[in-house]
């Protein structure tokens, strides 16, 4: 009410003449912001008149999409890209390591990125350390996975060199999920992804759930016993075996 009655004082005390010239002058300066108001309308109009299909929409960058496949692995990218490729790797096989360090990067900025190549991984597990470390991947769902993933292999110099005198102990636990945690806890696994934010608990919970054990074994199977890889890392594209195992064969079979 304050602020309405001081408003409403001060226009009283305008008299005839002054209100009549404050109304003027707001008219002659009008002119010219109506001119300016009739531009920019005019400049929207235009633009509104240009087909969608015209205006180029910003690019989709796909490398922040991560979904499960059907089978249990990890696709990065567009689900309807063009090309799929799907990676068959082992967390201890040092092939798979220098490929991920020298690939992952061109991969994901020339092809992944734009949306016309999809990358799955899928496990080719080869003994009990990999599906170890297999299943500590897996960690905190799909949006954790390229991470870790990449992380494991990052560090596997360091606790594969735990992992060799870890194997020349005879005193593990025979109970597999035991043995596994056991594993983790002892050569350095449990310790890294640790560094990555999961705690101890959490660890076990992956390495105990049968899901993700039962999607391990599944693509271990389809690797080795019905695609017939020859080792690791393998790859196909759309499907089809490619034959190498590196990155420069790989590249020269992307589109």
């Amino acid at each position: 009410m304050i602020a309405i009655s001081c408003l409403r004082g001060s226009m009283l005390r305008l008299g005839t003449r002054s209100i009549h010239h404050s109304i003027l002058s707001r008219e002659r300066g009008g002119a010219s912001t109506d001119y300016r108001m009739t531009k920019i309308r005019l400049a929207f109009l235009s633009l509104l008149a240009i087909p969608a299909g015209l205006i180029a929409a910003p690019a989709a960058n796909w490398l922040s999409r991560v979904a499960p496949s059907s089978i249990g692995g990890h696709v990065l990218g567009n689900p309807a890209a063009s090309t799929k490729l799907v990676e068959y790797v082992s967390y201890t096989c040092s092939h798979c390591a220098h490929f991920v360090r020298e690939a992952s990067e061109p991969l994901r900025a020339r092809y992944v990125k734009g949306g016309k190549v999809s990358v799955e991984v899928r496990n080719a597990v080869r003994d009990k350390y990999d599906l170890a470390a297999a299943l500590l991947a897996r960690c905190g769902g799909p949006g954790r996975f390229f991470g870790n993933h990449e992380a494991l292999f990052a560090n596997q110099d360091a606790w594969m060199e735990k992992l060799i005198a870890y194997d020349k102990d005879a005193t593990k636990p025979a109970e597999e999920k035991a043995a596994l945690r056991d594993i983790g806890q002892k050569t350095g696994l449990y310790a890294l992804m640790a560094k990555r934010g999961f705690k101890p608990a959490q660890l076990d919970a992956c390495i105990n759930d049968p899901a993700s054990m039962k999607q391990i074994l599944a693509m271990t199977d389809e690797a080795w016993n019905k695609l017939r890889i020859g080792g690791t890392p393998a790859f196909t594209l759309n499907g089809t075996l490619v034959q190498g195992s590196d990155w420069t064969r790989l590249q020269a079979a992307l589109p």
